[in-house]
């Protein structure tokens, strides 16, 4: 399985470039999916607690949501963080479950 170029966004963490897309995955959790931009290897797909889908839907009762928003410096970071913790993107191999836990990726098992 790979990323689309479209609809997806790129990003380059130290020499590799790598592609990236946020989809919905539940209420209250986006799901990150990450790959390698030119090496079709193994994926990684994050779970991010995170209300911005029902904003609309609660507006304008927004106080109590989560309106977390994943910016690109925090996928930058999740990149290092997931390489650091055995994900390997220029090698084919099972997708790699994480969720963000604060600043900090978790294996889900």
């Amino acid at each position: 399985m790979t990323i689309s170029k479209k609809g997806s966004r790129k990003i380059v963490v130290g020499q590799e470039a790598y592609r990236w897309v946020i989809t919905p995955s539940a209420k209250g959790i986006l799901t990150l999916t990450l790959q390698h931009d030119e090496f079709k290897g193994q994926l990684i797909r994050v779970k991010v607690e995170s209300d911005i889908n029902e904003y609309w839907v609660e507006f304008p009762n927004v106080e109590s949501l989560n309106n977390k928003v994943v910016t690109p410096a925090e996928v930058a970071s999740i990149i290092t963080e997931a390489i650091r913790l055995g994900w390997k993107p220029l090698e084919k191999g099972n997708l790699l479950g994480f969720k963000l836990s604060g600043n900090n990726l978790v294996f889900l098992s």
